[in-house]
């Protein structure tokens, strides 16, 4: 509550941004080596209805989501987005590791964002609640995920164009509820040691949406360089490590803000 206060008195309206996905979204990286968000960057707790300071381990085990491992994108982003527009920022995270866009390649518990699963319609309840604490504008639904479903399609468990059908249905369940707001997607990376083939279509598909969709833009597309550079965690070779989320952060603010010059300027 007295977070919630000071910055509703000192930072009135703070841009908002709902962060969905699975693990990469979630942040399996360290926290020693995340970037230090600043002091008017702020996280929303559903639980307990209230901002908390953003910092890492970001996020909170509630409504079927996970918080980070350790590290996250998150920190970095903030930093790098309150620097550039010198405005407060509040992040609503909304991910789950594992979580599947479609039905199709759902696995197990780790459920789905389509319309069968819960993490679409909680997602939605988080961001409204988050908005209704705050008075904030939502800016944009920061969007990573795709891993899960690039191993469907390499399993033969679904094909790109299911995969399609299915994230575009999701960008137009999300803009139905939030309004038409822009849907910023970061390009699925590799997972080491297996088939390319299921994340390169994911990765088409994912450019294509983008092209094809109102207010769909892609935000990073170089995730596919960290197998190569050692970005990859050598545990499992699929989440990013801390300095590829602090890069990833920092490069999605910097995108999302010329984005958002070039529509005021329009």
């Amino acid at each position: 509550m007295i977070c919630s206060c000071i910055l509703i008195h000192a930072h009135a309206q703070p841009v908002v941004y709902l962060v969905a996905g699975q693990s990469n979204a979630q942040g399996m990286g360290d926290a020693a080596l995340s970037t230090k968000a600043p002091t008017n960057a702020w996280q929303y707790s559903f639980a307990k209805d209230s901002l908390l300071p953003l910092a890492d381990p970001c996020g909170f085990d509630e409504l079927s989501f996970k918080p980070s491992a350790s590290g996250s994108a998150w920190p970095s982003f903030a930093a790098e987005y309150s620097g550039k527009s010198g405005r407060s920022i509040l992040i609503v995270q909304a991910a789950r590791g594992g979580s599947s866009c479609t039905k199709a390649s759902e696995l197990g518990s780790y459920g789905t964002w389509a319309e069968s699963g819960v993490l679409f319609s909680n997602s939605i309840l988080k961001t409204k609640a988050a908005l209704k604490k705050t008075s904030g504008s939502l800016a944009g639904i920061i969007w990573l995920q795709g891993e899960r479903d690039a191993n469907a399609i390499n399993d033969k468990k679904q094909t790109a164009n299911q995969y399609k059908t299915g994230l575009k249905n999701l960008i137009e369940r999300f803009q139905l509820e939030l309004g038409d707001i822009p849907f910023y997607i970061v390009l699925t990376g590799y997972y080491r040691d297996h088939p390319k083939e299921g994340f390169d279509a994911v990765r088409k598909v994912q450019e294509e949406v983008a092209k094809e969709m109102r207010n769909v833009f892609v935000v990073y597309k170089n995730t596919h360089r960290f197998l190569t550079k050692k970005l990859l965690q050598e545990k499992d070779g699929i989440h990013y490590t801390q300095p590829a989320l602090n890069e990833l952060g920092t490069a999605i603010a910097r995108r999302i803000i010329t984005i958002e010059k070039r529509k005021i300027e329009e």
